[in-house]
């Protein structure tokens, strides 16, 4: 890869850059995890980014993108956060089932479902866990019973990210009877169908960023599905590839947070231990070497390449960072840290916050325990414990 821009991808940066300037709401938007209102607040940040053909940049035009590049995707994730962007509330569905749709959906599925995720109409929520399967997917106990032309869905899901106010989900289905790998299917289906009921999981915090699915009896058409029957174990590692290894977790998300923490030491360094200053030029070092090796993945997928199982590396990686640069801005901030004073170059409040939903970092998108055991067995060819 070259590591260095082209005149075009230069251009590129300074349309985003304008554009973002532009639009991007003076103050934060309304949490979309609190209330009703909230979650329409980022629904129409949403559309506002898809009438400016922002939604999804690498995305076929035909869909509401650009078709453009990783390395371009890049780049508007770098501006985005410079920018202060409001956070995506469509993650779910623009950053891990659109690829995924335009590697195994159907010409119909795209064209049904990829412009309304990319302008907002439709929200998605993920719906993998379950009371005894998470982090092993394998465990996945719900059900899909084929009737004709349709699916009848029974079971439960649980820690389902944007469930509560989201339209649609997607998620891992299997064939009553049969056992671990085999027999699962990715289903999509609305959450407002007649036998869904959604239960809000309230955090710490009064947010209910999760929610609790029951199904009973849904009736979704077979046309619904993504991928061929039983093969929906296949699909989902697909899913799981770009959420732990590209999509998810863009380096720009942390180079800000390093920037930041710099700042924040900077205003406080006189009543720091040496030893902080070193923690913070290693969250500077491990962003940007985060970043380096993202941009070498993205330059081997433009290419033509895969993401294979050295996506668990990069979804270690990144989980286990923000942790530590979250940590060293808590020390730094010490008692403070639950204070929110003005004159500390970044709020502490958002420090806070952020370190606590850094700590589920580890254990959302695959435990990291199962990573390293992927790790072992996929990629240094050790025996399964």
């Amino acid at each position: 890869m070259k590591l260095e821009y082209t005149p075009e991808q230069d251009a590129f940066r300074a349309e985003v850059r304008a554009w973002m300037e532009a639009n991007v709401p003076s103050g934060p938007l309304p949490s979309f995890d609190l209330t009703r209102e909230g979650f329409e607040a980022h629904r129409d940040w949403e559309r506002k980014l898809s009438e400016g053909r922002w939604g999804m940049v690498t995305w076929p035009e035909a869909y509401g993108g650009r078709a453009l590049d990783l390395i371009r995707w890049l780049i508007f994730e770098e501006e985005y956060y410079r920018a202060k962007a409001p956070t995506r509330v469509n993650q779910n569905g623009i950053f891990l089932l659109g690829p995924t749709m335009m590697e195994f959906g159907t010409e119909d599925q795209k064209a049904r479902f990829l412009p309304r995720m990319a302008a907002g109409d439709d929200i998605w929520a993920q719906a993998w866990s379950e009371p005894g399967a998470g982090s092993d997917l394998a465990g996945v106990r719900a059900t899909a019973t084929r009737d004709g032309d349709h699916y009848i869905l029974n079971g439960q899901k649980t820690w389902s990210s944007r469930a509560v106010f989201a339209d649609w989900a997607f998620g891992l289905f299997r064939e009553p009877g049969s056992e671990r790998h085999k027999g699962m299917s990715l289903i999509l289906f609305p959450l407002d169908a007649p036998g869904v009921t959604r239960r809000p999981i309230q955090r710490m915090d009064g947010k209910m960023v999760f929610a609790e699915l029951f199904l009973d009896n849904v009736r979704v058409p077979v046309a619904d599905r993504l991928g061929d029957e039983g093969q929906g174990w296949h699909v989902c590692m697909a899913t799981a590839g770009f959420e732990r290894g590209l999509m998810l977790r863009s380096p720009a998300r942390y180079q800000v947070a390093a920037s930041n923490l710099l700042t924040l030491y900077e205003n406080n360094k006189n009543s720091l231990p040496a030893s902080v200053a070193e923690r913070v030029a290693q969250s500077w070092m491990d962003a940007d070497a985060y970043a380096l090796s993202i941009y070498s993945t993205a330059s081997r997928l433009t290419a033509g390449g895969s993401i294979g199982p050295e996506s668990s590396t990069n979804k270690i990686f990144w989980s286990e960072m923000d942790i530590a640069l979250h940590q060293t801005a808590l020390d730094i901030l010490g008692d403070r840290a639950e204070l929110a004073p003005p004159d500390l170059g970044t709020t502490a409040v958002d420090w806070l916050e952020d370190y606590i939903f850094a700590l589920a970092g580890p254990i959302y998108a695959g435990s990291n325990e199962i990573q390293r055991n992927i790790i072992a067995e996929r990629m240094l060819g050790l025996p399964r414990a």
